[in-house]
């Protein structure tokens, strides 16, 4: 047992699992009126529930994909899945399989705004990805170009 506190505890996985910037814009768009609310979420939610040993971070991202799905709550199903294809190891065909049986058993309206989400969110999670392969190939081609040349320089 550490010593951190839930809301400490909270509020670091919160930002490993949705992101930095995300939970410092909440934090800044709840103004005063919304702070308290903010910090419950961070220790109840991230801090008491995240935390939590059994399931790991990748199943409880799986989990709140069927449940914010089936509610309806497009922007944190749209977080979460972010989280979940970013930070937490979830893939693709993963999210397709879950979406399909949030489809089942939450009915097919439910399933049909979740994959429109979804689709939106993997379209750039794959531009992303396809980028961040360009760039690594790229440097790893102006590498090799040095050391040619390096090679091949007059001594």
């Amino acid at each position: 047992m550490t010593n951190e506190s839930k809301f400490e505890q909270g509020l670091r996985i919160r930002k490993a699992v949705v992101g930095e910037e995300y939970v410092e814009r909440s934090f800044a768009n709840a103004g005063e009126f919304g702070r308290e609310f903010q910090e419950l979420v961070t220790e109840f939610c991230w801090g008491a529930n995240w935390s939590r040993e059994a399931l790991s971070r990748r199943d409880r991202s799986l989990l709140n994909l069927v449940i914010t799905g089936t509610l309806g709550r497009s922007a944190e199903f749209k977080l979460h899945l972010e989280g979940a294809l970013r930070n937490n190891g979830v893939t693709v065909d993963e999210v397709k399989d879950t979406l399909i049986h949030l489809s089942v058993y939450a009915g097919i309206p439910a399933g049909v705004e979740a994959f429109r989400i979804a689709g939106e969110v993997v379209r750039a999670f794959e531009a992303e990805a396809a980028e961040a392969e360009a760039e690594a190939v790229a440097e790893r081609f102006e590498a090799e170009a040095a050391d040619v040349e390096a090679e091949t320089a007059p001594a």
